[in-house]
């Protein structure tokens, strides 16, 4: 079985953290870690929202690493990892 990666998205909610995105990257490993190494956050666990990188491994996820960051943040990484999506699967088709 394949190893995927992607990229999960959570909110703090009074209930614990609550999953409302994904995006995938494929097994490019060295492409998942690369852009997850370049989006703007910290390790500040207090921050209300949190971005982590999954790798499946057979079919279970693993959290390999997480941010935190505000939502001013987050627009800016939605934006760096859609068009790193975009680029990596342009690519794949050529």
């Amino acid at each position: 079985m394949e190893t995927q990666f992607y990229i999960l998205l959570s909110v703090s909610t009074p209930q614990g953290f609550v999953n409302y995105g994904k995006y995938f990257f494929g097994n490019g490993r060295e492409a998942a870690y690369e852009l997850f190494n370049s989006l703007k956050g910290s390790q500040d666990t207090k921050a209300p929202l949190h971005i982590d990188l999954m790798e499946t491994v057979g079919d279970l996820p693993v959290k390999i690493k997480t941010i935190c960051c505000t939502l001013e943040e987050l627009g800016c990484n939605s934006k760096l990892i859609a068009r790193e999506i975009f680029r990596l699967k342009n690519l794949e088709d050529m």
